[in-house]
C-alpha cells in the first residue's frame, strides 16, 4: 500500500468522517487503500465500506476484510451504486482524495509524469478510449489554448496551442519527450518543471474528464448521504478546491446563492471547517506531494 501511494491527512479526515462506528461509509478513491484501511479499523464488526476506483491497478491493493465492498468504476456514479448496494435512506459519510496516486504518476508507461519518456497516455481507466496524444493531435488550437487555460491556467496558452499545432504537422506528438519538445521555447530557465506540470495536470483532467466527474459526483453525494452525515473531501489544485468549496457552502460548483424568503442560504450541506485544514510541516517533510492538500468537511443538512 505504501509504496502505491502514501494517504495524505489520513488521521484528520479518517476523524472528520466517523461519527458512527457501526455505520456505512465511502471512500470514492480507493487508490493505495490507505484511507479505506484506516476507515475499517475504526469500524465495528457491523460497519461497512463501499470503495471506488476507475484504475485496475488499484484493484490489487484489496485489503482481506468482509466489510469492504469494492467497485470497479468511476466516483461520479456513487449515487447509483449506493442504491445498488441496498442503501436506498444514503449512508453516514463519503471521503474522497482527489488527485493522482503515487503509483499512476511513478509508473512511467502510464505518461503521467515528464519525468520519463514515456507514451504520452494519461488515462486512469486504461480501457478509456482518449488519452493524452489524442488530445494534442486531433484537437483545434482554439481547444488547446481552452484546456492549457483553464484547467492549467499555463501562461501563454494560446502561444503554446499554436507550437503543439505546429508540432504535430512534422509528426505526431505521442511521447512526453516530444510533447516537452514541441514546447521547449516556452519553458522558463528556472523551475521549468511547475510550469510543465501545469501544462501536463491540463491535459490529465481533459482527458479525464476530472472536473465534469467531480461535479456529478458532489451532485451525487447530496442524495447518497444520510442527515448528518458527512462529506470530507482532500483537494490538491485551486480549481477542484474551489468546486468542492462551493458546493458544500452553495450547493452548487458554480458558487451562486440560492436564497429563501428570508435571506437565507438554501444548500444541502453546511461546511464544518470555515477554513481547509491543512497538512502537518511533519507530514510535508514525509511526503512532498501533500504540501497543496486542503481539507473539506462538510455535514448534510
Amino acid at each position: 500500500m505504501s509504496g502505491y501511494h502514501i494517504p495524505v491527512l489520513l488521521d484528520e479526515s479518517v476523524s472528520a468522517l466517523i461519527g458512527n462506528v457501526s455505520g456505512v461509509y465511502a471512500d470514492a478513491t480507493f487508490g493505495g487503500g490507505g484511507h479505506t484501511s484506516e476507515i475499517l479499523s475504526r469500524l465495528s464488526p457491523e460497519g461497512k465500506v463501499l470503495a471506488f476506483d476507475r484504475d485496475a491497478d488499484a484493484l490489487g491493493n484489496r485489503p482481506d476484510d468482509p466489510r469492504l465492498k469494492l467497485i470497479h468504476n468511476n466516483f461520479r456514479f456513487i449515487y447509483n451504486f449506493i442504491l445498488y448496494e441496498g442503501y436506498p435512506d444514503g449512508i453516514d459519510g463519503i471521503l474522497a482524495d482527489l488527485g493522482v496516486s503515487s503509483h499512476q504518476f511513478d509508473t512511467a508507461e502510464r505518461g503521467f509524469s515528464f519525468r520519463y519518456d514515456a507514451p504520452l497516455d494519461m488515462r486512469m481507466n486504461k480501457e478509456a478510449k482518449t488519452t493524452a496524444a489524442d488530445v494534442v493531435n486531433t484537437r483545434s488550437e482554439d481547444e488547446l489554448e481552452r484546456i492549457l487555460r483553464l484547467y492549467g491556467e499555463v501562461d501563454g496558452s494560446r502561444r503554446m496551442a499554436r507550437m503543439i499545432c505546429a508540432a504535430r504537422e512534422h509528426a505526431p506528438i505521442d511521447t512526453t519527450s516530444r510533447l516537452d519538445k514541441a514546447i521547449e521555447e516556452m519553458l522558463p530557465k528556472v523551475a521549468a518543471h511547475k510550469y510543465l506540470a501545469k501544462v501536463y495536470q491540463a491535459l490529465r483532467i481533459e482527458v479525464n474528464q476530472e472536473m465534469r466527474s467531480l461535479e456529478k459526483f458532489l451532485e451525487g453525494s447530496v442524495r447518497s448521504l444520510k442527515s448528518g452525515g458527512r462529506l470530507v473531501v482532500i483537494t490538491y489544485h485551486s480549481l477542484e478546491d474551489r468546486m468542492v468549496k462551493n458546493f458544500m457552502k452553495y450547493g452548487n460548483v458554480e458558487g451562486k446563492a440560492d436564497k429563501d424568503l428570508y435571506g437565507n442560504i438554501s444548500a444541502p450541506f453546511r461546511p464544518v471547517n470555515r477554513k481547509p485544514v491543512l497538512p502537518q510541516e511533519s507530514e510535508i517533510a514525509s511526503n512532498t506531494r501533500a504540501r497543496s492538500a486542503k481539507l473539506r468537511i462538510a455535514e448534510r443538512i
